[in-house]
């Protein structure tokens, strides 16, 4: 193993550590692309309710880890958190003022699984519960 020179050691010590694919890392809040399961816009996120494909994924994939970019407001985020704590999914709020990026959220895994589409493009819609008849009304447990 070759050793590190010294003008290595302190570029690592001034810049922190050697990163794969920075770029990558920046735009998709800290994970790299191939881990990502699903993957929302900001305006996505700041819809007012839950997309049901990213709680369904939540379920699917439990060991999974929820990032949140932090220049979104908290109102718009929290729902999302209370999803992740309920299916007892870890999150973070990820905050970086030198990186500009036009994703909101992140569900991902710590190894890759590379799904060749990560983004929702529109809401599943919701499916209506179904209409309970007189006598389902009389006796509801």
């Amino acid at each position: 193993m070759k050793k590190p020179s010294v003008d290595e050691v302190l570029q690592q010590g001034i810049h922190g550590a050697l990163e794969t694919k920075p770029d990558e890392r920046r735009k998709y809040l800290g994970t790299l692309r191939e881990r990502i399961v699903v993957a929302l816009k900001k305006e996505q996120v700041a819809e007012e309710t839950v997309y049901p494909q990213v709680e369904k994924l939540m379920k699917e994939y439990p060991k999974a880890h929820l990032f949140l970019n932090g220049d979104l407001q908290y109102e718009q985020l929290s729902k999302y958190v209370k999803k992740a704590v309920m299916h007892k999914i870890g999150h973070t709020i990820v905050t970086n003022k030198e990186a500009d990026t036009d994703i909101g959220l992140v569900l991902a895994m710590d190894y890759a699984i590379e799904k060749d589409e990560i983004f929702i493009s529109k809401k599943a819609p919701e499916i209506p519960a179904a209409k309970k008849g007189f006598f389902a009304k009389l006796f509801k447990r």
